[in-house]
């Protein structure tokens, strides 16, 4: 589960391209996405989180219960779901940028069509 930060370490926040979910980097590295690290392999690389996260993001929602939040499925937690089940947490609520093209490409082979988390292509 996610925690709230402490004041003054909100500036270094990072959000996940693919499931939204806000950590500190160092949260990242040491454990990977709590949603996603099958897909996004983060655990251990900076690189690699400076590719599949962004500090750029608007806004950040609680998420309590994944299965059943009206906000979790508005926010489309729910989409991921064949992943994994999704972890309560922060989530930002709108996040720039796209995931790298691996990570899409293999979204594509397990048949997941892949929506940027930055609102411009609701449906």
């Amino acid at each position: 589960m996610a925690s709230i930060p402490s004041q003054g370490k909100y500036k270094h926040l990072r959000a996940c391209l693919l499931c939204s979910i806000v950590q500190q980097p160092t949260d990242f590295k040491k454990n990977g996405c709590p949603n996603c690290e099958e897909i996004m392999q983060m655990k251990g690389s900076t690189d690699r989180i400076s590719v599949c996260t962004t500090t750029y993001f608007d806004g950040i929602i609680a998420v309590i219960d994944p299965e059943s939040s009206w906000v979790a499925r508005w926010q489309r937690t729910c989409e991921f779901l064949v992943l994994r089940k999704y972890v309560r947490g922060m989530y930002a609520v709108r996040v720039k940028g796209r995931v790298p093209e691996d990570v899409e490409a293999e979204l594509e082979s397990r048949g997941i069509k892949y929506r940027p988390r930055d609102q411009t292509n609701q449906d």
